[in-house]
């Protein structure tokens, strides 16, 4: 029996919303990494890209559990001696960008490299109720009923 690879032109993409009201950060970024691998399907195959569109809606309104919201540092560098910057995820949800602390959070979860890059590029996060992306027909998944941990 010979090894099955899935080609380009069978790869069946969908396109999924999830509403991120309540939702705890970590359980919710390694959900949409999988989805966006395509590591739920039964044809996944590693250097194809198989994994689907995800738009993620009300991204402003995700919970972090513990202290994380204040005691939780990202850093970034500006390239220059002493450009060392840091921020915490209260200050990235009350400014300007909220949908930053999602984007962060799934492409940390993803592996490096290329693949990983034109996966990321299948992911959609709004801060609001609405997106642009009804056209597509996205079919909604309750991720807060798949485990009662994944909801606050």
């Amino acid at each position: 029996m010979k090894t099955f690879f899935l080609k380009e032109k069978q790869v069946d993409k969908k396109w999924l919303v999830i509403d991120a009201e309540g939702l705890v950060v970590g359980r919710l970024a390694a959900f949409v990494a999988a989805l966006l691998r395509g590591k739920h399907k039964p044809e996944y195959t590693p250097h194809m890209d198989c994994g689907d569109n995800v738009i993620i809606v009300n991204a402003e309104k995700v919970h972090f559990t513990g202290k994380k919201l204040k005691d939780k540092i990202y850093y970034r560098h500006t390239g220059y001696s002493g450009g060392l910057k840091k921020t915490t995820p209260d200050n990235i949800l009350n400014g300007k960008f909220p949908e930053r602390v999602i984007k962060m959070a799934v492409k940390r979860m993803l592996d490096d490299g290329p693949m990983a890059r034109r996966r990321f590029e299948n992911l959609y996060v709004y801060s609001g109720s609405e997106h642009k992306h009804q056209g597509q027909q996205p079919e909604k998944i309750d991720f807060a009923s798949l485990n009662r941990k994944n909801k606050k």
